[in-house]
């Protein structure tokens, strides 16, 4: 068989922690402002008509709207020319919280709020990031963001800037557990760990229970794709939708989502579509005003829905989902190649080798971008898979591309 795939030579630029002073703040309150009107920065850049570099640099704050520009960005994100200016203008404001963070780390005990909300945004900005940027990219800055949190949580002057940095460690461990597993190819599952036990700790101590469901909820993704044990995965899944049922349909849906993976893994398949009936329940009853509506997309239902037929063995209803959720991933490379990586075993196991082929390809794409490590693992399984072929030059070249990638 030939399978001729064009190579993608491109690669993502990492994006670098802030060194010293010389690199501009970023624009908090206008990143925040697109996301709130539901815009992609390329989604923004077209409806204002310029390059998605170009609003790239207004939000790192390196450039500002041209005045001409300005009457129509105010109206695409539905403030006054006033209001534009004062969002625009931001920057300074962090640079000020900025010194105030500096000062602060100096004098543990003078923590106040505004040093609190110049972290909590640091650490927003980290997980916005996470989908984007490869995740060794990230450690050190959301190393150095977490170890501050940490810092100036034991030396809180009073319970509301405690909580305040409790709610921060929570999100904070959450990022450096997901990132430390990714960057040891989802290996390191003890030092994961203890990461999501210090943010079930810190949101129990903050009295959210959105961070502690959610860090229960990485806890079981632990278990069932690092451990590959189903059993403790359900556990783990089944407190997250008991934390968060009250509090979330979002997280509610997620942990059924999850459930539903599990009792896949272990073969109950009546079990499996029984927890996605709860989760599609759940989802529906999502309003706006959901507190974990950040954590939600469209494309998730599908997404475990497809890996929960995968590991059934349904693979023509496996195969229809997953297609038409590849579609709907084109900015989230990560979880594009998760997707594309399941994918590709369908076709495997369905004996499509070509288009098995092709879409390995363009998963390895997107991991040598992202460097996910979870489509890394499930471009290996499926490379495992293929070792039938392995004599076929096009089975070789992807062996090729997987080698390269096991030692970067």
């Amino acid at each position: 068989m030939t399978c001729i795939k064009k190579r993608n030579t491109s690669r993502a630029t990492p994006v670098c922690p802030r060194e010293g002073r010389g690199m501009p703040a970023r624009r908090q309150r206008l990143i925040q402002r697109r996301k709130t009107l539901g815009f992609s920065q390329e989604g923004l850049a077209h409806a204002v008509g310029v390059e998605r570099s170009t609003v790239v640099r207004w939000e790192r704050g390196e450039t500002e709207p041209r005045p001409w520009q300005r009457p129509k960005l105010a109206v695409i994100l539905k403030v006054s020319l006033e209001e534009l200016e004062s969002i625009l203008s931001d920057r300074a404001r962090a640079e000020s919280e900025l010194d105030r963070l500096e000062f602060v780390m100096r004098n543990p005990a003078a923590v106040d709020l505004v040093a609190v909300a110049h972290l909590a945004q640091e650490v927003q900005r980290l997980i916005t990031e996470y989908d984007t940027v490869p995740s060794v990219a990230l450690l050190a800055a959301a190393g150095q963001c977490h170890s501050q949190v940490s810092i100036l949580q034991s030396h809180a002057p009073n319970r509301r800037i405690r909580r305040e940095l409790c709610s921060s460690a929570a999100e904070s461990a959450t990022l450096m557990g997901q990132l430390v597993w990714d960057a040891s190819q989802r290996r390191d599952h003890a030092v994961s760990l203890q990461y999501f036990d210090q943010a079930v700790t810190a949101a129990r101590e903050a009295g959210d229970p959105i961070l502690e469901a959610h860090a229960h909820l990485r806890k079981g993704f632990v278990a069932l794709y690092g451990m590959k044990d189903p059993k403790e995965g359900l556990r783990l899944c089944r407190e997250t939708t008991i934390v968060g049922k009250p509090a979330s349909h979002v997280l509610a849906g997620l942990g059924f989502l999850h459930v539903g993976e599990a009792h896949a893994m272990l073969g109950e398949r009546r079990d499996c579509e029984k927890a996605l009936g709860a989760a599609e329940d759940a989802f529906a009853r999502i309003s706006d005003d959901d507190e974990a509506m950040h954590m939600f997309s469209f494309s998730q239902f599908d997404r475990l829905a497809g890996s929960c037929y995968l590991f059934l063995g349904v693979h023509d209803r496996a195969e229809e989902i997953l297609v038409r959720t590849a579609r709907t991933l084109v900015q989230w490379k990560k979880s594009r190649s998760i997707v594309l990586g399941n994918l590709t075993l369908v076709y495997i196991r369905q004996g499509k080798l070509e288009e098995a082929c092709s879409t390995l390809h363009e998963a390895i794409d997107l991991i040598e971008e992202s460097r996910g490590g979870g489509g890394l693992n499930i471009a290996f399984t499926a490379g495992r898979e293929l070792s039938p072929w392995r004599h076929e030059s096009w089975v070789q070249e992807i062996s090729d591309r997987l080698f390269a990638l096991m030692a970067t």
